[in-house]
């Protein structure tokens, strides 16, 4: 067993992430480990945490392993934030946390999990301490690509750049992990287009697998304007849904630990020297909320994107192979029934979608202009 096997498909491209473990003369201070989602970039950073303190160079089973992949580790400090940025006060509390030795391991890690959600100006702030770090501190980052991460910092990192992993693969994850039936892993794979992360939740929550097939019978339910009216407000309720299921114990559990340690009875009446905290906590709820209906809205309009790719390798006569496996049937009929333009205008629709929603615009406004984009053009064929 080795912290690196669930790091999964990517034995080539962590090789300078191992060699720097086993040879000093490969090791930098900092760190830039890039792929598209679901890759494992964070996984491998906490992998590559995990090994540095190793005495054996990762074995994924003493106490060091241990702890820095969970977190515990006092000299391996976690960074994933739940926001739609990562504020700067954050990032100079972690600056001066590098700037300290390790109190018991032998390097002092951090692991930046969103490098790509931090502003311009706080990505100035971390320059600094990157250029100039203290002798045992490595700083590791993590983001979808290079071009992510502000010119500055890329600049001074030295690049590992993971792929998308095989679907095949991610399938012998789920199945010698988790014990999932094999053409259950492999429908679920595919499903999540070897996001391993989704391919995990798809497999163990029956609730999850019928969501996804409610989002992809959008790509027959919509038939006019008001079908796609309808089918927007529904997606944005859904995401509402999710994330206030997602975040409303969560927020209520903090609010009741911050109440206790500023002192303040439940229902009490509050001092107003305390109100700034409380709506600070409030703010930063919200933001996480948001983030978490963003990221509900983007997995379901890459679940509509991978039907209509299937429709697309259909009507092109491709013989690659099709990511919604249990739904060919109702692929070939649409297939059959529309025309390749057809496709690729649905596919242009969905992708300007999620710029719209990375952009701020309103869900619902995106939605909807997706969503009447989706109506079928071509005239049903008899």
């Amino acid at each position: 067993m080795s912290v690196w096997d669930e790091v999964v498909g990517q034995e080539r491209q962590i090789g300078p992430l191992r060699a720097a473990v086993d040879d000093p003369s490969w090791m930098t201070h900092a760190w830039l480990v890039t792929g598209p989602p679901g890759s494992g970039r964070s996984y491998a950073g906490r992998a590559f945490a995990a090994a540095l303190q190793c005495e054996r160079g990762g074995c994924g089973e003493c106490r060091e392993c241990t702890t820095a992949l969970s977190g515990a580790h006092a000299d391996v400090t976690l960074v994933a934030t739940e926001k739609v940025t990562i504020a700067i006060d954050e990032v100079r509390d972690l600056i001066s946390l590098a700037a300290t030795s390790p109190s018991g391991g032998r390097w002092r890690v951090i692991v930046v999990e969103d490098a790509d959600r931090m502003t311009e100006r706080t990505s100035n702030v971390l320059l600094k301490s990157i250029e100039e770090p203290p002798a045992r501190t490595v700083w590791v980052l993590c983001a979808p690509s290079p071009q992510d991460v502000a010119v500055t910092i890329r600049s001074r990192c030295r690049i590992v750049n993971l792929r998308t992993p095989d679907p095949d693969d991610v399938a012998r994850l789920l199945i010698e992990r988790d014990g999932t039936d094999p053409a259950l892993a492999l429908e679920c794979a595919l499903a999540a287009q070897s996001h391993i992360g989704v391919a995990r939740r798809l497999a163990r929550d029956p609730e999850a697998r019928a969501r996804r097939e409610q989002v992809l019978a959008l790509a027959t339910d919509i038939r006019g304007v008001g079908d796609a009216v309808f089918a927007a407000a529904d997606l944005v309720e859904v995401a509402d849904a999710d994330a206030k299921a997602a975040t409303e114990e969560r927020d209520a559990e903090e609010k009741a630990q911050l109440m206790a340690t500023l002192g303040v009875d439940d229902g009490g009446r509050m001092p107003p020297a305390l109100r700034a905290q409380v709506r600070q906590l409030e703010e930063d709820q919200k933001r996480r909320a948001t983030r978490h209906k963003r990221d509900v809205l983007d997995r379901a309009i890459t679940d509509l994107m991978s039907l209509y790719r299937d429709v697309a390798v259909v009507q092109t006569g491709s013989s690659v192979r099709l990511v919604n496996l249990a739904h060919e049937g109702h692929i070939r009929d649409i297939a059959g029934r529309t025309d390749l333009a057809d496709t690729m205008r649905c596919l242009d629709a969905l992708g300007t979608a999620r710029e719209r929603l990375a952009g701020n615009v309103a869900p619902l406004l995106a939605l909807e202009a997706m969503a009447l984009e989706l109506r079928p053009r071509t005239p049903a064929r008899g």
